[in-house]
């Protein structure tokens, strides 16, 4: 979601509850756009994230002290002379605009006692952190804009600071019920509608806004019957009446464990995430984007594992085509034979130099026309015939045990592209990586074996369902094996998604009957870990572990089994709880 107005607007509560009348005691700057502010409130000490950094602007409250140049920047060295030992006096939000106001007061080298601010503007490329005097005359900026690049606004020390106006939108804010129904009126769909008229709105809330309504935000804003527009713009006002009064609800939707959207209002519109909802925005914004970030990493570290998987799922896709093609031509084997048994049978009948023999098929007691070489006996057409058939029949032999194994290689790789989307750290690569290993498909040099590799293991997901049952799912197929076969005993439930490539899954009964509702929820982590997590219900297989087994030479998390038991699970995570 975009850092929109509504998420200053919590930031901003947050921040004067937190930090007004308290002092900054440091000033850092990390990164060329970004200052850390330290600041003792009441014997609470804050740090202060401010960064104005082009793809991701930010700020909020942190605990995390990053490590700082030996040598200052020179903005950092200005803040530490003019507000070094500051105390904050108030921090605003300038209607709903994403910028952050905070006013300090300090003493000068007279000992004179002056006012400065401190400006944070969000707005994705153009943010910027400025310094300005009493009089809003900019003493100097993280990042310097000249009329070369702005022709709106210069950002340069002695000019002064205004915020700019060039969409002419109005203050939500102070905006009433006629107000946003005079938005609805346009030739676009309500959100769009309301985001041309509004600032500070991002198209997601706009969304959220329009559905709150039980409105079809597709939906074009002046052909909206007025009822549904009267219902748009009384939430829209309500919404508003929450923010001036401080009654945000920071929250992040998440599909699984990764995080699609964050608001400082409730998400209602993400049917299939589970919004979880947290005490503080900064809390929130920490942890979307260090979940975020971490999911790029693993995505960008994972990226040349993938590709050769993928790669060798392709060769083995066209292999497996191609001794499909192969087998289909070796259903032309008994033609050739019965041409051969006929033509030993009735040859004798078969005139000299014949290009074709027409004789009774025996076997279904109609005509039957053979092609011959005119150059030889039929005695010498039948032994070719008979050679054509003995060539397809050995081919036919050897294409099903080879087709077998090539179909069982294709599997086996795309269960390993279901490993590499659910590794969330290097010990998962690692794993992944030995399996390759183990079956020939990468070099073993370079990959930590045993107790030589003091990095992070790799461990199961480890969960507890509603009743209090443990449920463990593996990342792979290693650990799949392990789980199934090392670690399970045999009265424990066993689960996999039907047909489909996934993770097994294993409830530890410790003795006890397993309720409907844990069989459930184990269900519902068997269809989220598969290939078919897009799926609306998959469909389970589950039995007790005893009666799971490990074929001679099967393939890495390969098994079988018989007499099972099947429900119908939809792909979630909300109704367990992640232990580690």
């Amino acid at each position: 979601m975009a850092f929109d107005g509504i998420v200053v607007a919590n930031i901003v509560h947050e921040l004067k509850q937190a930090l007004v009348g308290g002092r900054v005691s440091k000033i850092a700057q990390p990164e060329a756009d970004e200052i850390i502010l330290t600041i003792k409130n009441q014997k609470e000490t804050c740090r202060l994230r401010l960064s104005a950094n082009a793809s991701l602007p930010l700020v909020y409250l942190t605990e995390t002290n990053p490590l700082s140049p030996m040598t200052a920047p020179n903005f950092c060295m200005l803040l530490r002379k003019h507000i070094g030992n500051a105390r904050i006096l108030d921090i605003t939000q300038p209607g709903l605009e994403r910028v952050i106001r905070m006013e300090l007061e300090h003493l000068d080298e007279m000992g004179d006692l002056r006012r400065k601010s401190l400006n944070v503007e969000i707005m994705g490329k153009h943010s910027n952190i400025i310094f300005c005097d009493e009089n809003d005359t900019i003493v100097d900026s993280i990042k310097h804009v000249s009329l070369m690049v702005s022709s709106v606004r210069e950002v340069l020390p002695g000019r002064p600071y205004f915020i700019p106006n060039t969409m002419q939108k109005q203050n939500p804010l102070t905006a009433s019920v006629d107000d946003v129904l005079a938005a609805l009126t346009g030739n676009q769909d309500a959100p769009s509608s309301l985001l041309k008229h509004f600032t500070g709105i991002s198209r997601a809330t706009a969304i959220e806004l329009v559905e709150r309504s039980q409105a079809d935000p597709d939906l074009i804003a002046c052909e909206l019957p007025a009822n549904v527009r009267l219902a748009i713009a009384d939430e829209f006002c309500r919404t508003m009446d929450q923010i001036r009064s401080g009654a945000f609800t920071p929250c992040i939707a998440y599909r699984g464990e990764e995080p699609v959207e964050f608001a400082s209002i409730l998400l209602t519109g993400f049917s299939d995430c589970q919004v979880r909802t947290y005490l503080s925005v900064s809390e929130v914004l920490e942890t979307y984007y260090a979940t975020k970030s971490r999911l790029t990493r693993m995505h960008q570290k994972s990226a040349q594992l993938r590709k050769l998987v993928q790669n060798s799922i392709e060769r083995s896709s066209k292999k497996y085509d191609l001794q499909l093609n192969q087998l289909k031509d070796t259903e032309k084997r008994e033609k050739y034979r019965i041409y051969g048994e006929m033509l030993n049978t009735f040859g004798y009948e078969c005139p000299p130099e014949a290009k074709s023999f027409e004789v009774i098929n025996y076997y279904t007691n109609e005509p039957l026309t053979i092609p011959l070489d005119p150059t030889l006996s039929a005695a010498e057409n039948a032994q070719k015939f008979y050679e054509r058939y003995n060539k397809l029949k050995r081919t036919f032999e050897a294409l099903g045990e080879l087709i077998q194994e090539t179909k069982d290689e294709l599997e086996h790789l795309e269960s390993v592209s279901a490993s590499i989307d659910i590794a969330e750290n290097d010990a998962d690569l690692d794993e992944i990586k030995r399996e390759l290993a183990s079956c020939g498909y990468i070099h073993a040099s370079g990959i930590p074996r045993g107790k030589k590799d003091n990095r992070q293991k790799s461990v199961p997901y480890h969960y507890r369902s509603s009743d209090g049952f443990d449920i463990y799912v593996g990342k792979n197929n290693f650990q799949n094996d392990e789980l199934t076969f090392k670690f399970a005993q045999g009265n424990d439930i066993w689960m996999h998604a039907k047909k489909a490539h996934g993770s097994h899954v294993i409830i530890r009964t410790n003795g006890k009957e397993v309720p409907d509702r844990t069989y459930e929820e184990a269900g519902s982590l068997a269809a989220w870990y598969s290939q078919s997590r897009q799926a609306p219900k998959v469909e389970i297989d589950y039995i007790e572990k005893k009666h799971v087994k490990k074929p001679a030479g099967g393939k890495p998390g390969f098994v079988i089994y018989h007499t099972n038991y099947s429900l119908m699970a939809e792909p979630t995570l909300a109704y367990v709880t992640l232990v580690r």
